[in-house]
């Protein structure tokens, strides 16, 4: 059927409610919005579900998720996993604890227990819930940093991670095999009464809480210097907002100040509309009181707590910096690998794992340490099925990961990357420093001095609706059939494509294999250790560019990453049709 036709059925069907038709029928001479809720369905991708919340089949509502549910449930009973059980959790957006309801109720329908938090918590919970519990799945209610109007429905394996092959392939699968009118579901009463839906809470809390101690490597570093430290935090109206005040106060940390604006979940995100920790306007309530109380280190958590944003106290009075998430990745993995190698606790078969995307300062610190440098795709995912891969062949040990989108993992209690171990090991280096008789920035400045003025960038180009997704993938077509000798006055030394399993050496002509799954990545290597990658995002529509260079000081890197950020946006434009 086309469009118009699909939006006509959902106005006669009895299976849709009177709400849904009440919001179709206020659109009926709007053909523009018409064809953009119905034009496809909502797609479940590797990374699940994410849209805009609303009225029909390319937006999220209770039939998109019953849809997406049943799709799963389908995959579990085939993979014969029932009994096992799913985990599920959600955040503050809106919708987020009825769509919960109604994933549950769907596996509840399909005779499958689902576990569901009494509240919002932070999605490396979840991570951990279902490994703690022996789930065979996991669900996240959450679109993550994107805007209010935004909800999406993350699902999890077993092993606490977001699904990879083969199961993202089965799930989507099954997805798609079902008719948007053909999912099940139950009544919650009685769906209680069977024993099917379970409400879980603080005794996960406090397990999790007791994996985050056993990953502190100082605590007399804290014992000692928390009264003299600051801490600033703002959940962004989000869920890390119990768990992160919890574990620094269990920790000894006294001294934490929570932003009060940004303190109590709200799906509105009324002081800041896109609450990313990325953007400055995220952090202008912390940093304001920041000055007030003299804090040595600024802390944001998205939505969903598992992405956190860092501002470090500078030099001069009432000066922070922003850390990007390379920066701040970098920092920690510093952290953590130099008090192991102190310790004498660093593996001799130690890897330390980043994205494709990642800045290329990572390679020189797991070359400084010794241990093993591993890249993987972009999404955390990968992160975690290369702590299966060491789990599972017993070769191997996982000392740190992380994303440039401001992600990382102390640890292996989750599967995917965990705000609240990130504040709580970032507090630890702080304290730690402390004791040294330096700054957190003292010692990041130290980092840049030992491997080189290392600055990365990134942007994006937005393109909404179905001309937008057209256009993007035009684009990366072009791109890959018309490839760059240069960007930004950088001769392009190597080309990979990761869609195409391609690494085309620019000057002999040499082709070789990424070893990687595939993925529509571009990436150029560039002649001084400069790259550049481009690729459509996994969960907006947007095309996203990465990009990096190693600078002679501090001034050098700012100018060259400016420089070769605009050439890049102007390579894309170039090639847009």
């Amino acid at each position: 059927m086309d469009y118009k036709s699909i939006y006509n059925e959902w106005l006669e069907n009895p299976y849709f409610d009177d709400e849904t038709k009440a919001e179709l029928k206020a659109i009926e001479n709007d053909e523009k919005e018409i064809e953009d809720r119905f034009y496809k369905e909502l797609a479940f991708g590797t990374a699940g579900l994410r849209g805009v919340i609303g009225a029909g089949t390319n937006r999220m509502n209770f039939y998109t998720v019953r849809k997406a549910t049943q799709g799963l449930a389908d995959y579990i009973i085939k993979m014969k996993g029932q009994k096992k059980g799913v985990a599920i959790a959600y955040d503050s957006r809106h919708m987020s604890p009825e769509f919960a309801d109604a994933a549950a109720l769907c596996l509840n329908a399909n005779g499958i227990k689902a576990y569901v938090f009494d509240e919002l918590r932070p999605t490396p919970e979840l991570s951990f819930a279902v490994r703690e519990l022996g789930c065979i799945s996991g669900i996240n209610v959450t679109a993550s940093h994107n805007p209010s109007e935004y909800n999406g429905y993350k699902v999890y394996w077993e092993d606490g991670a977001q699904i990879t092959p083969p199961h993202d392939e089965g799930i989507m699968d099954a997805v798609n095999k079902v008719g948007i009118t053909d999912a099940k579901t139950m009544d919650k009463e009685e769906a209680i009464e069977k024993g099917l839906y379970v409400q879980i809470g603080e005794d996960i809390d406090a397990r999790y809480m007791e994996e985050l101690k056993k990953l502190v490597k100082n605590p007399d570093s804290i014992e000692r210097a928390q009264k003299d430290i600051h801490i600033v935090y703002t959940p962004l109206h989000g869920a890390g907002n119990k768990s992160v005040r919890r574990i620094l106060k269990e920790l000894g940390f006294e001294n934490v100040h929570v932003v009060p604006e940004q303190e109590l979940p709200d799906g509105d995100f009324p002081t800041c509309p896109y609450p990313n920790p990325e953007t400055p306007q995220a952090f202008e309530l912390a940093v304001k009181l920041g000055r007030e109380v003299g804090a040595d280190i600024l802390l944001a958590t998205d939505p969903d707590a598992d992405r956190l944003g860092v501002y470090l106290k500078g030099r001069k009075p009432g000066k922070y910096h922003a850390l990007t998430g390379n920066m701040s990745g970098c920092l920690l993995a510093e952290y953590e690998l130099s008090q192991m190698k102190i310790a004498g606790t660093l593996p001799d078969d130690g890897e330390f794992i980043k994205t494709i995307v990642s800045t290329n300062m990572a390679n020189d610190i797991a070359g400084f340490y010794g241990v093993k440098l591993v890249e993987c795709l972009t999404g955390f995912k990968y992160i975690g099925q290369q702590i299966k891969r060491m789990e599972d062949t017993g070769k191997g040990h996982f000392c740190f990961g992380f994303e440039e989108s401001y992600g990382c993992l102390v640890g292996t209690h989750a599967r995917d990357k965990d705000a609240v171990v990130a504040s709580m090991a970032l507090c630890e280096a702080v304290a730690y420093c402390k004791t040294q008789g330096m700054s957190l920035w003292d010692k990041l400045k130290e980092m840049y001095e030992r491997y080189g003025y290392w600055k990365d960038g990134t942007e994006s180009i937005e393109l909404k609706g179905k001309e937008g997704v057209e256009k993007i993938a035009s684009t990366i077509d072009n791109l890959r059939h018309n490839v760059p000798t240069e960007i930004g006055g950088y001769k392009v030394l190597k080309t990979r494509d990761y869609q195409m399993n391609t690494i085309r050496d620019m000057v002999t002509g040499k082709m070789s294999h990424t070893g990687l799954p595939e993925s529509n990545v571009l990436y150029y290597e560039l002649e001084g250790g400069a790259w550049v990658a481009i690729r459509p995002s996994g969960t907006e529509p947007k095309l996203k560019f990465y990009y990096g260079i190693r600078g002679n000081s501090f001034a050098d890197g700012e100018e060259k990453i400016k420089e070769l950020g605009k050439s890049t946006v102007d390579m894309v434009h170039s090639m847009m049709k």
